[in-house]
């Protein structure tokens, strides 16, 4: 059975606390039980897994809320001379335990620190406590619009710098290693820490990667040209169908700025819209509307029907997709939990992938790595026991399904970490940001 394995707590003394009352001031900080136990909670609660193994003293004892980039510097200084762990928070939209403070200590709440710095031609910089709402409103007053956000369009840039991949936008702009970042400013846990402005290799090592090398402060992300989006909804008989008819769709140009597909049962569960019709799979997608014509045609060579065209509605059709898809199912039936999967296998033996887990369901999402676009998703299953659930992942395996491990907090579903932990050695000597994450 997988071991999820806690750090030793790194507990802020009366000594951390009072200086840090004397040098930021009672405004910003608070060591309220309720305020403390709300800001150490994310969206860790979707796994079962994770709720399980979470400990009871996962709950900072100080919750910081710096307005300035000095003031977080300040923090940090007080954390590094008490030997205290910090972990810093954006929204708290995570799904992994990103935002928990296993060891106890400061949360850093950096939701305060917000607002639009700049905006040039194909760029906008931010400070990363800024929601994506806002940023895309101030890209689209330039023509402009970001090329990819998570499913949350509340989360913070910089809770999705450290801990997202991708999202809407990433059909046709990759993840947020492909040139999403240009450059990006952080603090590392030292005595006297200063900010670093860094870009290209060097700023793609602190991406997902929870806050371990360092709070991000600041960030440059692209935007590409605004375009006007509709979304079509169209239902098949089959998630194969509505499947090939998504491949159809990837054809065309420009490419589709989200397209999401659930099964028969997953969209019966969802119920989210009438042009959603029970008995069928649903597709969506939020598309050009100079290609709707191309995309009912797609549909239709598919056996599908197109349910509608509408404008009104990519809002919704963006939290339909991703890991807001759990979190939807989750309201409607508490006892589900998912397994993130990738892949041709995820399709094509639809029947078996769905048999490896009791009462599956299937979501997809399209997504480009590199030069391919495929199929990502959610199998969506009743949660028996972590057993059940493993051994249904490794069955998934066996069938050639790339599968994401949800269901722990400690990094390295995304890709390989040599680089993260390097930079955390230099930048956390001390091991204090956000314990318990890195792999030992």
């Amino acid at each position: 059975m997988h071991r999820i394995v806690l750090p030793e707590t790194r507990p802020a003394s009366v000594g951390c606390i009072e200086e840090l009352y004397a040098r930021l001031g009672a405004s910003q900080l608070t060591v309220d039980a309720d305020a403390c136990a709300a800001a150490s909670r994310d969206h860790a609660w979707m796994s079962p897994v994770l709720t399980a193994a979470m400990p009871e003293c996962a709950r900072a004892e100080v919750v910081v809320r710096p307005r300035t980039e000095d003031q977080r510097a300040v923090t940090l200084a007080i954390a590094y001379a008490h030997d205290v762990a910090v972990t810093a928070r954006g929204k708290g939209t995570g799904n992994y335990g990103q935002a928990v403070p296993l060891a106890q200590g400061i949360v850093v709440d950096t939701s305060r620190m917000e607002g639009v710095s700049d905006i040039g031609s194909g760029w906008i910089e931010a400070n990363t406590g800024t929601t994506f709402t806002r940023l895309e409103l101030a890209a689209r007053e330039t023509g402009q619009e970001l090329a990819i956000f998570p499913s949350t369009t509340g989360s913070t840039l910089g809770g999705f710098l450290a801990g997202g991949a991708g999202g809407t936008g990433s059909i046709e702009n990759g993840m947020l290693w492909d040139g999403y970042v240009s450059e990006l400013s952080l603090l590392p846990c030292w005595d006297a820490p200063e900010p670093q402005w860094m870009s290209g290799d060097a700023a793609r090592a602190h991406l997902h990667a929870y806050g371990t090398t360092g709070i991000i402060t600041s960030a440059r992300v692209k935007l590409v040209p605004a375009r006007r989006w509709t979304t079509v909804f169209a239902s098949f008989s089959s998630v194969g169908a509505a499947a090939a008819a998504g491949r159809l769709i990837l054809e065309c140009d420009p490419l589709p700025r989200n397209l999401s597909i659930d099964d028969v049962s997953l969209a019966a569960t969802l119920c989210a819209h009438r042009a959603m019709p029970s008995g069928r799979a649903s597709l969506r997608a939020i598309v050009a509307e100079s290609v709707v014509s191309d995309v009912e045609r797609a549909v239709l060579t598919m056996g599908g029907d197109v349910e509608a065209v509408l404008g009104e509605a990519v809002s919704l059709c963006v939290s339909l997709s991703y890991n807001h898809v759990t979190l939807r199912a989750k309201r409607v039936d508490p006892d589900i939990c998912h397994v993130q999967v990738a892949g041709p296998a995820t399709v094509e033996p639809y029947d078996e992938v769905c048999a490896v887990m009791p009462n599956a369901m299937l979501h997809l999402d399209a997504y480009a790595r590199g030069d391919t676009i495929g199929y990502g998703g959610l199998l969506l299953a009743s949660f028996v026991d972590e057993i059940t659930l493993r051994r249904g992942m490794d069955r998934l395996r066996e069938l050639g399904v790339q599968v994401v491990d949800p269901h722990t907090w400690v990094l390295g579903g995304h890709g390989p970490l040599d680089a993260v932990i390097e930079v955390a050695r230099t930048n956390d000597p001390k091991a204090l940001l956000n314990p318990g994450k890195l792999p030992r």
